[in-house]
């Protein structure tokens, strides 16, 4: 990217000189079911229907590194994305789907390092270049223990892999995001926008420093950070936050750590629609409400995005509403006439007050973070969880008193049952044969090799990112991964 195409510091309207005009926001659906074979049916439904980004949701056990035999999977598996074990998983998941044609994004943290581990394998069984990967790794572990809890390792362990990702991409995936900081699920839990984006900003500012204790070059790790936010209730608002999050993050690489670098200084963000406003009460309501959601976010100047279907209060969406959600990107983008300018609401007083406003609060908030001792402390006391919890009975108070106003909910109610709707659901026996299967062909000298290597090194300081894929080479699970490493680090609580 040209500099001569960025836009002007601190790029509070955009950070390109002409945003949407040359080139639009990747449309990024977000999906994942309970089979693998039935997410790939998915992914290459949505590339057909012009989405320009795939994002991966995986299931809970994927999520807090359990295999779908282990019995702490049961219940589980695949109810909240696809469910991934193995790296024939993976290889099975982007059946017929070129990763060099695709920009994918994996919703990942406390095993982001074994799922990237499995991706890596399979590009290089298929004889892909890694420099021509393109892709985001969620990877930010530190909001799992603020707002998800999806955290398997103590923070200073979950801090060594990610930053053991950030330096394996530097070297070797120079097109690849090592981490998007996500102020979505912070947003989720019931945070403000202020809190959203100044517990986010927090948490950046912690992995920039980690790894400059760990001699990573934070110049160029600045460019392969991107963002994650929330595009919530309040259209005006949610406009000002995004535009207030470019000129924060400008400041904070430039100031904060005196990075003259222009692309460093730039604030790329994607942004997926509240799901925590959504309704199971007349679903219909939900469309509208995207949309708007999906205009702020436009508006706001964010650089990929992800509609909700309608129906994802109750579940995940169904193929015809998915395909709905994309088609409001698809409108906005091309019968809106909004792309072709730049900042287009950004001159008005209301817009320019409100960015300034959060600017400013933000800010203070930063400050106040870090004097008390900076985010991994005040995840330990449980501070920055309180006050997101305190924001959260507050919003759901005004519902009671109805000071804030959902339709269907607390306003205009109609009498009626909730739409239910059938999940397909995965028979567990199935997962564990495909389990079974996996393990009685590989070599299981060479797998049992891969992870007391893992274990041995993991003991070092060495980067485990190597020692991950070559276990993802010799066929380990993720399960038997994250068990190794979990012998060595032992596991958090609270």
């Amino acid at each position: 990217m040209s500099n001569k195409k960025i836009g002007k510091f601190p790029f509070t309207k955009g950070i390109y000189k002409d945003m949407y005009r040359n080139r639009l926001w990747t449309m990024r659906q977000y999906a994942g079911f309970s089979s693998v074979s039935e997410s790939n049916k998915r992914y290459q439904s949505l590339l057909e229907s012009g989405v320009s980004g795939l994002s991966i949701a995986f299931d809970l056990p994927t999520q807090m590194g359990y295999d779908s035999d282990d019995e702490m999977s049961f219940g589980e598996i695949g109810k909240s994305g696809v469910p991934i074990s193995t790296s024939e998983d993976i290889e099975a998941l982007f059946n017929k789907i070129n990763l060099e044609q695709i920009s994918l994004s994996m919703t990942i943290n406390s095993t982001a390092s074994i799922l990237l581990a499995f991706y890596i394998s399979l590009a290089k069984k298929r004889g892909y270049s890694l420099e021509k990967l393109r892709g985001t790794l969620q990877n930010d572990i530190l909001k799992e223990y603020i707002a998800r809890g999806t955290y398997i390792f103590p923070i200073n362990s979950s801090l060594r892999l990610t930053t053991d990702v950030f330096e394996y991409c530097q070297h070797n995936l120079p097109n690849w995001n090592s981490i998007s900081v996500s102020g979505y699920h912070i947003r989720e839990a019931g945070s403000t926008a202020v809190q959203e984006l100044a517990f986010t900003f927090a948490n950046a500012i912690t992995y920039l420093e980690t790894a400059r204790v760990a001699n990573i070059d934070i110049e160029k790790l600045t460019t392969q950070i991107s963002f994650f936010f929330n595009s919530h209730r309040n259209f005006f608002e949610e406009i000002s936050k995004f535009r207030a999050a470019r000129e924060i993050w400008a400041h904070i690489v430039r100031d904060r750590f005196k990075i003259d670098n222009i692309k460093s200084q730039l604030c790329r963000f994607h942004v997926q629609t509240a799901g925590s406003t959504l309704t199971a009460q007349q679903i219909e309501n939900n469309t509208p409400r995207t949309t708007l959601q999906s205009l702020a976010a436009v508006l706001g100047g964010a650089q990929s995005i992800h509609t909700n279907g309608k129906d994802e209060a109750l579940s995940l969406p169904s193929e015809k509403n998915a395909l709905s959600a994309l088609r409001i990107q698809q409108v906005i983008a091309h019968e809106s006439g909004i792309p072709e300018f730049v900042d287009p609401i950004g001159d008005s007083s209301l817009v320019d007050n409100m960015t300034k406003d959060i600017v400013r609060e933000v800010n203070i908030k930063i400050d106040d973070i870090l004097e008390k001792g900076g985010v991994e402390k005040l995840i330990q006391d449980g501070t920055i969880q309180n006050e997101i919890a305190e924001s959260s009975i507050k919003f759901q108070n005004d519902l009671d008193d109805k000071k804030a106003v959902v339709i269907g909910v607390n306003k205009f109610i109609n009498k009626e049952s909730l739409e239910e709707k059938n999940i397909t659901e995965l028979v567990e026996e199935d997962r564990l044969l495909v389990i079974q299967k996996f393990k009685s062909a590989r070599n299981q000298a060479d797998a049992n090799k891969s992870l007391v290597l893992l274990e041995e090194k993991a003991k070092t300081n060495e980067n485990l990112m190597p020692y991950i894929i070559a276990c993802s080479d010799n066929k380990c699970t993720l399960g038997e991964i994250s068990h190794s490493l979990k012998k060595v680090f032992g596991e958090y609580s609270l």
